[in-house]
């Protein structure tokens, strides 16, 4: 095999992750897509990150795990970041030593990797950490991004980075957007990263996001969570200026299963899911429950945690509510229920700190889901065809509830985001839980989340556009391998003649 006469190493992907929930599940996902089709995947973040991982999934491990035709192994690496101290919490001075620690760590796991045996052939990272394609670039490695929200705030960023189209001011903070391919934008429709007047707390986020964008030219492929079918003239529009793969959604590509009947063997969720949600859904009505979860970062005020139980309790369904402690790093300070509030609520309340959302969306007795609208749940939720509540707070949210209400038509607006500031009140909940679950507003949203349901489930299936983008990436990273550059084997494999690897792709 091979014109040498000897046998190379294994493509090896190494992935490396910002360390945030929202970041390490979708890239994970394709990671395991990945090692599914043959590939050696090396999934990093930083070590503490990875320790919440550890703790909460038995099968991380720094060993080569088989998964389908490859394999799947973790190394995390020390950002040297103390939470405990008083600069802890800042957001700002974490991504700065992230970036000078990071960058550092990465060239000495890419150097450990080659004299080991397994050489990176391709580097993948997702957004705010944009010097991940300086290190590879530096390296001569070839790398993608993975973008992790929709193609939707792809085009925001891109159009405002390169000044194509006004964006509010100072002078004028309540311009509407007008971007190619997309509806008109009111001036909080936006990410309100590219707000003038969002909170400071954002700035690092935006400068390291749109610091991805200012190195496009470096990554062969910008892949997306998302699926042609749902932004489809966005993303003919976005394609005729970025190398741009749509694979979503990430989750709903077959699973494989493993000799125990598992068919996730691997994830990364940073808490362990409560075992007893499944069987509290099976015990309440088809189409009874309100799901609530804010995702790993959101945390709410007290005011409106109280608003809210109320609404919801008012509303007579059934709910499950995911109430996670503050995420390490945010400074936020936990919420908790009214006093007295389950005691009136009973068996109508589930509260947990964690839960397997896909299996929750799917499930019969779900009726609709009260989300944060992030992009992984706004997937999840569409690909599993479950109406919406949009209860954004910043960044790509509020852009994500615009379409979610006014486009893909699955849900109704709650809230505006973070920049409204106001309490919603008990009495609106309420109101927001009746006509997302009956009458003939439901009725519709239902409709067309199964739409979309349809839709990605084709998307995904053999033939489907997402499931044909990600073959067409797997052949890019094997003509791009640099042992067959510097071997001269073929330039089109790593075992030898193109024919001799067609059945292993």
């Amino acid at each position: 095999m091979g014109s040498q006469g000897t046998l190379p190493p294994p493509i090896h992907v190494f992935m490396i992750s910002f360390p945030g929930q929202g970041h390490v599940n979708p890239l994970l996902r394709l990671g395991k897509l990945l090692a599914a089709k043959g590939i050696l995947v090396t999934f990093s973040t930083t070590e503490s990150h990875g320790a919440q991982m550890k703790k909460a999934n038995k099968n991380v491990s720094d060993e080569p795990t088989p998964y389908g035709s490859g394999k799947l192994r973790f190394q995390f690496f020390d950002d040297a970041w103390d939470y405990s101290k008083p600069e802890g919490t800042d957001l700002g001075l974490y991504m700065q030593q992230l970036e000078s620690v990071g960058t550092e760590r990465l060239n000495q796991l890419i150097e450990e990797n080659e004299k080991q045996g397994r050489p990176v052939s391709c580097l993948i990272n997702n957004p705010f950490i944009p010097w991940v394609s300086d290190v590879a670039e530096t390296l001569g490695i070839p790398s993608a991004v993975l973008w992790v929200q929709s193609a939707a705030s792809f085009s925001c960023y891109y159009h405002y980075l390169h000044k194509l189209v006004p964006f509010p001011t100072e002078s004028n903070p309540e311009l509407e957007v007008q971007l190619p391919a997309m509806p008109l934008l009111k001036h909080d429709e936006i990410p309100n990263f590219l707000h003038p007047f969002s909170s400071s707390r954002y700035i690092m986020l935006k400068e390291a996001i749109l610091g991805q964008f200012k190195k496009l030219s470096s990554p062969f492929c910008i892949l997306m969570d998302t699926f042609q079918e749902l932004e489809l003239e966005l993303v003919e529009q976005l394609s005729k200026i970025c190398p741009i793969k749509t694979v979503g959604p990430l989750f709903k590509h077959p699973k494989l299963v493993s000799p125990n009947g598992s068919s996730d063997v691997f994830r990364g969720d940073l808490f362990t899911a409560d075992s007893g949600v499944i069987q509290w859904l099976d015990s309440k009505p088809i189409s009874s429950v309100v799901y609530i979860s804010f995702g790993s970062i959101v945390t709410l005020k007290q005011e409106q945690v109280d608003e809210m139980a109320y609404g919801l309790l008012n509303s007579g369904l059934n709910f499950l509510w995911v109430m996670k402690e503050p995420y390490t790093g945010t400074g936020y300070l936990p919420v908790k229920l009214p006093d007295g509030f389950l005691d009136k609520a009973g068996d109508r309340a589930k509260i947990v700190q964690w839960c397997p959302q896909e299996q929750v969306l799917a499930h019969p007795s779900l009726a609709c889901f009260l989300t944060h609208c992030g992009w992984n749940s706004t997937m999840e939720s569409l690909a599993i065809g479950t109406p919406i509540i949009a209860f954004p707070q910043w960044g790509d949210q509020v852009l994500d509830a615009k379409y979610l209400v006014d486009v893909f038509k699955v849900g109704i607006r709650m809230c505006r985001g973070e920049d409204e500031n106001r309490i919603i009140p008990r009495e609106e909940v309420e109101n927001c839980v009746r006509e997302a679950t009956s009458g003939a507003k439901a009725a519709e949203m239902k409709e067309n989340a199964l739409k979309w349901k349809k839709a990605a489930e084709d998307a995904v299936a053999e033939g489907g556009s997402s499931q044909q983008n990600l073959q067409a990436f797997i052949d890019d990273i094997i003509t791009t391998c640099n042992w067959c550059k510097k071997s001269g084997a073929c330039n089109k494999c790593f075992y030898g003649p193109k024919q001799e690897i067609d059945n292993l792709i």
